[in-house]
């Protein structure tokens, strides 16, 4: 059972994901090389919420959950999907909103490289994966699957993940 749930949604105590099949984390971000070339990176900038949103309207997308980090320069989600199959999916759909604005980002990217993008695509196997929570509201796995004591796994990352193995 988790600790006690405060009215800021913060869980008390020690916990750990209520996770254990495999995950997949991509990292995406985008980087304004150029403030004034507000014509290719706004569009850029503006095109990944219609993407999140028509994926979390679609629970069978694969998308579990995300988190958005801005930054000054930059912006990086960190999306949690059920596999690297349905995130490919998503990704080659000419059908769905990634396609077209992946389209318009290459024909915008080479007007002098104002804007870029990036990504970074981590397959983590059923077990393989360990979560710390302390006095945090839920997030990340955590918010995907909720939590559990910590000491429900074991007392250290060690054991935690030498006991999926």
């Amino acid at each position: 059972m988790p600790g006690r749930v405060s009215q800021r949604g913060i869980v008390q105590g020690r916990q750990t994901a209520s996770y254990d099949r495999e995950v997949v984390v991509f990292l995406i971000g985008m980087r304004i090389n150029s403030w004034r070339a507000v014509r290719q990176w706004v569009p850029v900038a503006r095109a990944m919420g219609p993407m999140l949103r028509e994926l979390m309207a679609d629970k069978d997308s694969g998308l579990l959950a995300f988190r958005v980090l801005p930054g000054l320069r930059q912006v990086t989600l960190i999306q949690y999907w059920e596999s690297a199959e349905k995130l490919q999916a998503f990704a080659g759909d000419a059908q769905r909103t990634h396609r077209p604005a992946w389209t318009d980002f290459y024909r915008r990217a080479y007007q002098g490289n104002t804007v870029g993008i990036w990504h970074e695509t981590y397959v983590v196997p059923a077990g393989a994966h360990e979560t710390i929570y302390g006095n945090m509201p839920l997030l990340g796995l955590g918010e995907v699957a909720g939590v559990v004591p910590v000491n429900n796994r074991g007392r250290t990352a060690a054991e935690r993940l030498r006991q999926a193995q």
